[in-house]
Order: C-alpha cells, then structure tokens, then sequence
C-alpha cells in the first residue's frame, strides 16, 4: 500500500512540475525556441535579429478580408527564407464571406507545403470581424483546398467560448495559437484543446521579452517543445488528404 501510494505522489509530482514548466514563462528555458510575428509596421533588423538563435520561425501578416494584402509580406518572406528562418503567414478574418477570405488568401499567398498557415480569429464574439460562427467555413475551406488545417490563433476569451459551445466542430482539428500576456496561467481552457501549440506572450499591450532587431512592439510567442521539435513539426499541421 506504501509503495503504490508513494508512486501516486511521485507520479502526481512529476504531472504538476509539467504542468507548472508548461504555463510557467517557458520562454525562460534556454531549449524552448522563439516565434516572431510581425506586420507591415514592425521593423526588423535582420542583423540584430540573427543575434538571438532561439528565434527560429517567423509568422507573417498576410492577407485582411478579401481585398488587402501587408505590404511587406512577400519582400519579407524573401529575406526570412534566405536566411533560413521558418516561414508562415496568418490572415486577419473580418466580417466578410469566410470563403471568398479563404479563397483570396490561398490565391494571393500560395503558401507552400513547408509553410505555416494560420487564422487570426481576433474576437470571436466580435460583430465587426470574423466570428466561432464563421470560421470553421474558412478552416473547411482551406483544408478542402490545400488538404491542410490552419493553425488558429485566438485569445483566452475566444478559446473559452469555442471550447465551451464549439467543441464538435472543424476547430478540434487546428492546433491553438494562445494570445494570451501573462507570464504564468493556471485557467486554460481546456476541453477542445489540451495544451496550446504556440503561445502569444509579448505584444506591445505588454512587453515581456525583448528580441534583437525589433522594437518593443512585436509580438513574440513560445512553441510549446524544443527548437529541435519545432523544426522536425513545421509547419505545424500535415496534409490529411
């Protein structure tokens, strides 16, 4: 009876420590790799940049509704990939038909299959953006053309809401992208997700990590895992044909 329950204890020990490391500023260790993902406004300073090895991906604004597109989007995946970082893009959904957004970020972008696509679902209660009501025909739609699932990013009200009222649907297939600026959380959401697969901790509503060449308005996110795994997982989501 002692030893089991002295298992228990060690095992119960073992899943908090994970647990804590996991919710706990991961961006502290040094193994745990580093993502950046700017828009048009956000200067980088490639140099500096390269002086910080654990950033190793970055995700790109790309395309907003069905008519805008970052100006510096492709001039900047050009130079990312040069150089050897990770390359994704994420498209900032609006209130517009999520189909057409889906079809117009496909046609405009023409993401690769080495390269990270992603959903910005900003508010998913919003009555101006796109909502949890709309999305899943975006994500259907771009699984349907590419044979992929998007990644979707969402903040911690967002993730509660489709958690709670949206869990059989299409978003149990995309991996979470979690906004949230706080540098411990013990409240995830869980339900239709387990953990989250990135994680948004610094923005400029609350600097908590400074990157070479880039100003105190970048967003920078953690993958939840080493760099070695992020390299052998990206993009992130694979082709379910």
């Amino acid at each position: 009876m002692k030893a089991r329950k002295h298992a228990f204890l060690f095992c119960l020990a073992m899943c908090t420590s994970a647990l804590a490391g996991e919710f706990d500023h991961p961006w502290n260790d040094r193994n745990v790799p580093l993502i950046i993902d700017p828009y048009y406004d956000n200067p980088i300073d490639w140099e500096r940049l390269s002086h910080e090895p654990r950033v190793v991906a970055i995700i790109h604004k790309s395309t907003i509704g069905t008519s805008s597109v970052d100006p510096k989007y492709f001039e900047r995946k050009r130079e990312a990939k040069s150089r050897g970082y990770l390359w994704g893009s994420y498209h900032w959904g609006t209130a517009d038909d999520p189909v057409k957004q889906a079809d117009y970020y496909l046609a405009t972008i023409k993401p690769e299959a080495d390269e990270l696509i992603a959903l910005d679902l900003e508010d998913a209660s919003s009555t101006t953006l796109m909502t949890a009501r709309d999305a899943p025909l975006f994500i259907a739609r771009v699984k349907e053309r590419t044979g992929r699932f998007p990644i979707l990013y969402t903040n911690h009200s967002s993730a509660e809401l489709i958690s709670t009222d949206f869990r059989h649907s299409v978003f149990a297939s995309t991996p979470l992208w979690y906004a949230r600026f706080k540098g411990t959380v013990n409240n995830f959401p869980a339900g239709l997700w387990d953990t989250y697969t990135l994680w948004q901790f610094s923005s400029e509503l609350n600097r908590q990590f400074a990157i070479p060449g880039t100003h105190s308005d970048m967003n920078v996110n953690v993958y939840n895992g080493s760099i070695e795994e992020l390299k052998r997982r990206w993009p992130l989501t694979m082709e379910v044909r």
